[in-house]
Order: C-alpha cells, then structure tokens, then sequence
C-alpha cells in the first residue's frame, strides 16, 4: 500500500478470458493496497459466468484515499462481479472551507474502469455505497464496450445514514456514470450533491429521500419492448423508478427511502433482463447470503 499525502491507494486489475473448453478464466490479478479477490466461483456450471468477489477488509475509505478497480474481458469471456457488502464513505477530517482548492475538496475517490470485448459479457453487481455526513468523495464508473459487447451493472447510493437517523447536512459528493461503445460516448450521467443545498429537498431534486441509483444494461440485443415489459414487472416495487432506453441502452433509475429498496428493484430487474440479454436466469451470488 502506497502513501499519498495523507492517504493511500488501493488498486485491484483483473484480466478474465475464455479457454479452450469454454470456461471464463480469472488470468491475472494484480493488487496494490487493501483490495483483493477470493478465488474464482462457478456456481452456473461449465459456460455460465465466472463469479468474483472484490473484498476491501478495511470496509471504507477516508480523506486522500483513493481505490481503483480496473477489469478486463476477453472476447467471448463472461463474468459477474460483487462485493461482500456495502461501500462506506466516511466523515473528512478537513472541512471544505479549509481546503485549499477545488480539488483538495474532494477528499476520498472511488474508481471503477472496465473493458469488455466484443461478445463478451460483464456484469458489475456491488452493494450500495453509504456517504457518511461530512464525507468528500468523488465516484467514477467507466465503461468501455467494443462492438457486440454486453454490460448489466448497477450503483446504489445513500446520502447519510437514516437507519440511525443521520441526514446529510454537510460534505459533498460528486458522482459519474460513463459507457461508450467502440469509442463512442452513448450514455453519461453526472451529479454533483452538496449537504443542507436545495436539492437534496426540492419536489425537483431529491425530495428528501436519501437513496438513490442507477442500473444499465448495454447489450446487442437489448429491444423497446424489453422497456414495458420490464415496467410491468416491477410494478409492485416500493420508491420511485422509471425505465427507459437512451441510445440502445436500458436505464433503470430509482429514488426511495432505503437501499433494500433499490436492492430489491434491482435484483428483480436482473431477473427479468438476463434471460433475455444472457440466455440464463438470474444467479445471486453465494457471498450475498453470507
């Protein structure tokens, strides 16, 4: 683990491919740092995904760390990744009004990079991430698909703690969602939330609801008809969600009070879309009823 400033780095790359009998392949993983992976699973037997858990034992990150994950698929390789539990952002230990710029404002950065090869499938499964009151942080997910690529991932976020009554008063957090095709940009959501501002409350923004989150799904195959059917389906579901297709790719945003939730809407979601975007039902992975 390597010092800088007064914080450190964690970085975890992982390179998965397809060998000869079919079977996906973790063959490499190179960490620097807290982040690890356990070995492989393969609870969908000979073909199905390649399961792979990223752990950080210390559990969050603080002022100047910065985490890094980056992933690559081969062609044809296939792989679902999650995570033991949630992301935890915690409280600065330097107020913004000290800090000496804009970019010293952001104190903890989380970020996500993977590379899909055509025909290749990645699926990015994680808990949500709590930003703790006080916390400046920034997150950043980029998706890189080349053509006949498929990505299905989601991201959870809760501002605060309201299982404890915590509300998020002050801090910041910036957050980016990135996916292009072939090298061309075909989705991009940006946020930037500060604690105690307008929007956190506003009928226009967050309507004092703390939870919030975004899942996509960018494959070949993804249909219009896929947008009402999976409307249909989730019609019982607790908070606010809308589904919609930018681009060629289905997004499924929801806004609600709890991330069990936005966990429960996107579970259900992935039900309903794998069959149609992978050919297999939905798995969860074993390390979620651990």
């Amino acid at each position: 683990m390597r010092s800088h400033g007064d914080g450190w780095n964690g970085s975890l790359r992982l390179e998965l491919a397809r060998d000869a009998r079919g079977t996906s392949r973790l063959m490499r993983s190179q960490h620097e740092g807290p982040l690890r992976v356990q070995r492989p699973f393969y609870p969908e037997g000979t073909g199905g995904a390649c399961h792979v858990y990223v752990l950080h034992p210390p559990g969050g990150v603080v002022d100047g760390d910065t985490l890094s994950l980056e992933v690559e698929l081969r062609a044809g390789a296939s792989a679902l990744l999650t995570a033991p539990g949630a992301s935890k952002l915690y409280r600065a230990r330097t107020s913004a009004s000290r800090a000496g710029s804009a970019n010293q404002a952001i104190g903890a950065r989380l970020a996500q990079t993977f590379r899909v090869a055509a025909q290749a499938t990645l699926e990015w499964l994680p808990h949500e991430t709590i930003v703790f009151d006080g916390a400046r942080a920034r997150v950043r997910t980029r998706v890189e698909l080349a053509e006949g690529a498929t990505y299905a991932g989601w991201e959870l976020l809760c501002l605060g703690r309201p299982a404890c009554g915590e509300r998020f008063t002050h801090g910041e957090l910036e957050s980016e969602l990135s996916l292009s095709r072939a090298g061309k940009l075909v989705y991009l959501e940006r946020g930037r939330y500060r604690g105690g501002e307008a929007l956190l409350e506003a009928p226009w923004g967050l309507r004092g609801l703390p939870v919030w989150g975004t899942m996509i799904l960018a494959a070949p195959s993804v249909q219009a008809g896929w947008v009402e059917a999976l409307r249909e389906q989730l019609a019982t579901e607790q908070g606010t969600f809308a589904v919609t297709l930018v681009s060629g790719v289905l997004v499924l945003r929801f806004l609600g009070s709890s991330t069990r939730e936005g966990r429960s809407l996107f579970e259900r979601a992935l039900a309903v879309l794998r069959p149609l975007y992978a050919g297999r039902p939905a798995v969860h992975p074993r390390i979620w009823s651990t």
